[in-house]
């Protein structure tokens, strides 16, 4: 099926029922995804397709008044990330000034039981919805015996002692933990999307970058890494990038910028994912794109020893 819609009224989408779970699902970690299996599996037992319900922009970036939250992951990657969970359909639902004053009875009625014509309900614990968030799971277990369908709720997902969260992960990301990111998420943190044409000054400092954009949102994380770049061969290729604002050449925007060691091929328009295996350093104003070549040359070098590389026979020697 693989259907995305945006708008959370109109006409029935499912006539025949549907199976759906609700979350941010910023960064899709292992809560998240316990709770879309679980939805997955129901579907799959009522023979009915299942359904994950997000949010776009998320509640927390719209009602933000001056910094912008951090975000763990692009719409695209949610939307991908929850069609390889099993989502038969994937609804970002517009969350604007309407959305805010939509009622928890009007959320139900509305969107779960005439958009979707759910048959059950999932969601993660402590679940609040509608408008002053007044909705909560007692409320849904209440109106789901009214209109006919299941509300359930899954338990919290622990690693170790510490419980699996998106805020927990952002914090993670910004000391450089990313060993326990892993864990929390399953996988190593990870951002993907399209090369674009730079202004090409890597390329005419001697270190040519594919460079994905972040759009507008804040990431999570900023700083020189070392990093692991799929997408290109069969095998990840390793390689140093910036995740930035590019202070020294007055950027403004962030921009992910990966120089991939000893490649010289056309990667634009590519759709690469940039893994983060070890932070660097932060990122800094230079006072002359000397100092700034230098700098690169040394991170250069300290990215092939982190990820296990030969260093060049002159660690300054410009590539």
């Amino acid at each position: 099926m693989n259907r995305v819609f945006r708008d959370p009224v109109g006409g029935t989408l499912f006539p025949q029922g549907s199976v759906v779970c609700i979350g941010a699902f910023d960064g899709l970690h292992r809560g998240h995804q316990a709770l879309v299996r679980q939805a997955v599996t129901d579907a799959h037992a009522h023979n009915l397709p299942a359904v994950a319900i997000s949010f776009e922009p998320l509640p927390r970036e719209f009602f933000a008044k001056e910094t912008q939250p951090q975000r763990l992951m692009l719409p695209r990657d949610k939307v991908v990330g929850l069609r390889r969970l099993g989502a038969d359909a994937v609804g970002l639902l517009r969350f604007n000034a309407a959305m805010t004053q939509m009622s928890a009875e009007d959320f139900v009625n509305e969107v779960l039981v005439n958009r979707l014509r759910a048959n059950a309900v999932w969601v993660g614990p402590e679940f609040r919805f509608g408008h002053r968030r007044t909705g909560d799971m007692a409320m849904l277990r209440a109106m789901g015996a009214e209109k006919g369908f299941r509300a359930c709720e899954i338990e919290g997902v622990a690693v170790g002692d510490a419980r699996v969260s998106s805020t927990g992960i952002r914090a993670m990301l910004a000391e450089g933990r990313f060993d326990e990111v892993e864990r929390m998420l399953g996988r190593p943190y990870a951002i993907s999307g399209r090369v674009v044409r730079g202004q090409q000054l890597g390329r005419t400092l001697g270190y040519p970058t594919a460079n994905i954009r972040y759009g507008h949102y804040r990431p999570a994380l900023q700083g020189i890494y070392a990093v692991r770049v799929h997408g290109i061969d069969a095998a990840p290729k390793p390689g140093v990038a910036s995740f930035g604002t590019r202070p020294t050449v007055n950027g403004v925007e962030p921009l992910l910028e990966a120089h991939i060691f000893d490649f010289d091929g056309d990667l634009y328009g590519k759709h690469l994912e940039v893994a983060f295996v070890e932070k660097l350093r932060d990122e800094v104003r230079f006072n002359s794109l000397d100092d700034l070549v230098l700098q690169m040359r040394i991170d250069d070098a300290q990215a092939r020893a982190i990820l296990g590389m030969h260093p060049n026979s002159d660690p300054l020697k410009v590539n």
